[in-house]
């Protein structure tokens, strides 16, 4: 298998080739786009867990079914995602973060619902001639629906164009204190904007993306991961609090899309909470490190106007980490250190991060 590639000897004085892949959900670049991507979104077995011979035709009508409203929120976006040229951003600057006298770092992006696929990043892994690869999924919180099933399409499309480096895989990174800091940092300079103007106390909404509570109940470590995250900011931002203030602070879940009953509580029940707790709040995409539709439409259009609805005191938003060179910075460190424990998978910790009870943890084997 190619995960288990030896290490090519190292050579005096040649700068070792370091493909780093960065794994994102991807989206459309154009209004024809938006169809096949929502396609191969709800063709993913990890996402629609229902028996193969239905999956098909159960993903085109919730796809036929999603169409219209996901064309006239790409709308609001020039009819794109900005995903891809914000990614990119984010892979210029950690190449600029690795490289040095003996690394020679670069990055490719693999999209899994939308270009450029897997395949297409390990092909160009191929033909750059990596000395070694380090996959660096752009999720920090493990699920099988986003790492998981990116970590699935990859060594399918490694195979498939013969890419046998040895592999070092970042499992995920959600209590790296880098990562922690850098995104306490942000909130900071949001919550100390917003209060300047905020007319009411002013409460902090770590929203995630959220998932069916089946997926959870059966092992799958996301929930827990996102509140061990959100537990950890907190704490970071309560520390550089004055004395005394104590924070007001909620986690909750958006971006409902299938019928079954999803994580609670959602961003909008959070939002009605905050209006009759006569509440202004920050709100804090908690699981997303590039801003895209479900921050720039969903968080600040529709979660906009129900607050404004609701009689919500005041709404505001902090931005995703984008190329932050904190954040930047953090995800350059969580690459050396994973590398300097050599191939294989490892957490931000090294080890195993999950209690024992988050069976779909991929790092179950090792624990």
């Amino acid at each position: 298998m190619a995960d288990l590639a030896a290490a090519p000897p190292t050579v005096p004085g040649v700068r070792r080739k370091v493909a780093v892949v960065l794994f994102n959900l991807g989206g459309p670049d154009c209004p024809e786009a938006i169809r096949p991507f929502l396609l191969n979104l709800f063709r993913d077995p990890a996402i629609l867990r229902v028996p193969f011979f239905i999956r098909p035709l159960l993903a085109r009508v919730i796809a036929g079914a999603r169409l219209k409203p996901a064309t006239e929120n790409y709308a609001i976006l020039g009819g794109k995602s900005p995903l891809l040229e914000l990614t990119q951003d984010q892979a210029r600057a950690l190449e600029q973060a690795l490289s040095g006298p003996d690394v020679q770092a670069r990055c490719f992006i693999a999209m899994r619902y939308w270009h450029p696929f897997s395949l297409e990043a390990a092909a160009e892994v191929r033909d750059w001639g990596a000395d070694e690869v380090f996959l660096l999924p752009l999720y920090p919180h493990f699920s099988t629906t986003t790492t998981g099933s990116s970590l699935s399409a990859w060594r399918d499309a490694a195979a498939q164009v013969g890419l046998a480096r040895p592999v070092t895989t970042l499992c995920c990174w959600f209590n790296d204190k880098a990562y922690v800091a850098a995104t306490a940092s942000i909130v900071r300079r949001s919550f100390s904007a917003a209060q300047t103007s905020a007319t009411a106390p002013l409460r902090i909404l770590f929203s995630a993306h959220g998932l069916p509570e089946v997926i959870v109940q059966k092992g799958d470590p996301y929930q827990f991961q996102i509140e061990s995250t959100v537990r950890a900011v907190v704490d970071e931002l309560q520390a550089h609090a004055p004395q005394g203030e104590k924070l007001d602070w909620r986690v909750c879940y958006q971006s409902r899309a299938t019928p079954q009953k999803w994580l609670d509580p959602s961003t909008e029940s959070a939002v009605e909470e905050a209006a009759k707790d006569g509440c202004a709040v920050l709100v804090v995409p908690i699981a997303f490190v590039s801003e895209h539709s479900e921050t720039l439409v969903e968080l600040d259009v529709e979660y906009r106007e129900l607050a404004e609805k609701m009689g919500v005191a005041g709404y505001y938003r902090a931005p995703a980490q984008n190329s932050d060179p904190g954040f930047i910075a953090a995800m350059a460190q969580a690459v050396m250190a994973a590398r300097e424990r050599g191939p294989g998978m490892c957490s931000f910790a090294g080890a195993r991060a999950c209690p024992a009870q988050h069976r779909d943890c991929p790092m179950r084997m090792t624990a």
